[in-house]
């Protein structure tokens, strides 16, 4: 998922925020006017390549040169306070032009300023190596910090490159390469090797293999031919596809999956809110604490000395600003989230990632979710005088519009042409289906359909899932049809338990047998069934009323049929997510793919990300709180404080891109 460069720039200065870098990565849907931003043009988004060609780096080490010279004079030489005096304006002078100038803008706490106030104060009482030091170990951190951050923006970028640049539009006149907003509905467009699938759409011609991974994170390549559908966002490997579209650019898969991760940054965690908040007061706090140990000291102390309480006071505006939180922070929950797209998991915001860190509930659907929703007729009964054939034919004509899984494997079972006059068809959710057939009223459904309309028949004790058939009020027959476990549930199960997840629970529509049947099979030990989609959000709701505790509630379903439990859950974890619109609009998280165990990988990155975010707030926090107490006593210096300032951000900064590295 692609984001374009001006939605991955540090965004415009705040008055909550005391420095230009203090900025999250985040991304915008709008423009922003450059004349705005405060970032340092010397070390911004530029390549190593750049930054090391640029004049701001030439000047810098110019100045680096002169204060190295400098330390080497004797005190008594002349030129030494000179040598000093242009190294500071040349390493420092970018600073101290965008201190003044935002100090016009009303930005009185904002970094620049405060750098430049500690290192004016530093020469200002003859600590001209102090003064010059800091300034030059300042930008040499925010140079790493700048690359750091970049780095990690490039990471999130090559994981999320799925936006298709052109189509090659199929035209009376031959072939033209266009945008893909340009592409109409039902248009044949030609997706050559190599080339990214630009809109959804259906195979008409040739046949090759994709690359699905940059969707699903499945690096497995998938066979494709005539008649199949694809999805914008995979990259074609071998063959020409000839496709006709089926979605509007605006409405494919790419689109909705770009929309919704470059919206993720918009909901934040409560952590991310906190530090903002934290920020707004930390700064002003040491800043006006800073003016009250230069000062009050010497008026209330007899042999307080102005210039040592002065020194002092140095070092807390040196480790004002709370860079380290406000960059790092953002950045690890947003890495966390580029991270999970890497693993074919979407993230709607840091909150959700967030909450994901808090969960000891998973209630799941059964069929698509733990089993492979693929179900194949294993019996046929006949009854009153039909065949089997009969009981299937018009099983298959009442679903012939449905696209349950139940009733996709009664098509596949009855192989023959669907002839027939269907009128008046209606799915009963929950129940089955109700269609008139060659003039005559047919149902197709479970237990319940057939209580509901009060027809005889004797209740079947199978753990597989039985489709009755009546045709004008007699019952014609049945078909038992059976589900798996998808491979990867047992292992799931197992890993949602090492997680620390207290309770897991099955809710699902099927009967208690085929039910109970799957769940022992699992390790899963609490199971309602039997239950219709309003059923679903009571039972999920008693769930959640009895809990004790903060603990999450995650609710994970397969998008059909799901959209209102989804929706009430803490957190609602749609699978299969590729092409389900659904799925997409109802759920917080959504997997690409079909895996139940990328529920635990979701679990496993949330718990990396929390742990990240804290052991920066406790670092960020516990060295410059100790710095600051050091300041006061007189034991740090202005050293101390620049590693407090720029180290610290610039460690934090790196820890934050270790979210991107899970596997």
């Amino acid at each position: 998922m692609q984001f374009h460069e001006k939605e991955l720039q540090t965004c415009t200065t705040t008055e909550n925020s005391c420095c230009s870098r203090c900025q999250p990565v985040v991304t915008h849907s709008h423009e922003h006017d450059h004349d705005d931003h405060h970032h340092h043009e010397g070390f911004g988004d530029t390549s190593l390549k750049e930054m090391l060609t640029s004049w701001h780096f030439i000047t810098f080490c110019i100045g680096a040169v002169l204060f190295i010279s400098a330390v080497f004079m004797e005190e008594t030489n002349p030129l030494m306070f000179w040598t000093y005096l242009i190294s500071f304006f040349l390493v420092g002078g970018e600073i101290l032009y965008m201190a003044i100038s935002n100090l016009f803008k009303g930005h009185v706490f904002d970094e620049n300023f405060l750098m430049g106030l500690a290192t004016v104060g530093a020469f200002s009482i003859g600590q001209y190596p102090e003064g010059v030091a800091v300034m030059l170990f300042f930008r040499v951190g925010e140079f790493f910090q700048d690359l750091a951050v970049a780095r990690s923006r490039k990471s999130i970028t090559k994981l999320m490159d799925i936006r298709p640049d052109f189509a090659n539009l199929q035209t009376e006149n031959g072939e033209e390469k266009v945008s893909p907003n340009d592409v109409a509905l039902g248009s044949r467009i030609i997706v050559k090797p190599g080339e990214k699938i630009p809109l959804d759409g259906t195979i008409i011609e040739g046949r090759s293999t994709l690359d699905t991974s940059a969707l699903t994170g499945e690096s497995l390549p998938k066979e494709v031919t005539k008649g199949d559908e694809v999805l914008s966002g995979t990259i074609n490997k071998t063959g020409v596809l000839i496709i006709e579209t089926t979605k509007l650019f605006a409405e494919s898969t790419v689109s909705k999956i770009l929309d919704l991760v470059q919206n993720a940054s918009n909901k934040k965690a409560k952590t991310e809110q906190f530090i903002t908040k934290f920020a707004k007061y930390y700064t002003p706090f040491v800043v006006i604490s800073a003016a009250l140990l230069a000062f009050l000291p010497p008026l209330l102390m007899q042999d307080a000395l102005l210039s040592d309480w002065f020194r002092r006071s140095l070092v807390f505006l040196v480790v004002s600003c709370p860079c380290a939180l406000v960059v790092s922070i953002p950045l690890s929950f947003f890495g966390g989230i580029g991270g999970a797209s890497k693993n074919g998991i979407l993230v709607k915001g840091g909150n959700f990632l967030e909450a994901l860190n808090s969960v000891d509930t998973v209630v799941l659907d059964k069929t698509g979710t733990l089993t492979k929703g693929i179900f194949s007729v294993t019996s046929i009964t006949a009854l009153q005088g039909y065949s089997e054939e009969d009981v299937l034919r018009l099983a298959a004509l009442a679903e012939m519009h449905s696209n349950h899984p139940i009733a996709l494997s009664i098509k596949r079972a009855y192989t023959k042409p669907l002839e027939a006059v269907v009128s008046s068809y209606e799915e009963l959710a929950g129940y089955g289906v109700r269609a008139i057939i060659d003039e005559k009223n047919v149902l197709a459904g479970n237990d319940k359909l057939l209580r509901d309309h009060t027809i005889a028949h004797e209740k079947l004790s199978t753990p597989d899932t039985v489709v009755y058939v009546v045709v004008e009020g007699v019952l014609a027959g049945y078909l038992t049809i059976a589900d798996e476990p998808k491979e990867d549930s047992e292992r799931a199960i197992l890993a949602l338990k090492a997680l620390g997840v207290k309770e897991i629970i099955m809710l699902t529509g099927d009967n208690k047998a085929a039910a109970q049947k799957v769940a022992q099979g699992l390790g899963i030990t609490h199971v309602e069934a039997e239950l219709l989609p309003h059923q679903k959000v009571e039972k999920l709701e008693e769930i959640m009323a009895r809990k004790s505790g903060k603990g999450k509630t995650v609710f994970v379903g397969d998008g059909i049929n799901d959209a209102p439990v989804l929706a009430r859950a803490d957190i609602g974890i749609a699978m299969g997510g590729v092409g389900s619109d659904a799925a997409i609009e109802a759920a917080d998280i959504v997997i690409m793919t079909d895996e139940i165990s990328k529920v635990a990988t979701a679990l496993k990155i949330a718990h990396k990300t929390h742990a990240i975010v804290w052991q920066n707030i406790i670092f960020a926090l516990g060295v410059k709180g100790a710095i600051l107490i050091m300041g006061a006593m007189g034991i740090a210096t202005m050293w101390e404080a620049v590693f407090g300032d720029v180290g610290v951000a610039l460690i934090a900064v790196l820890n934050a891109t270790r979210v991107l590295t899970h596997k």
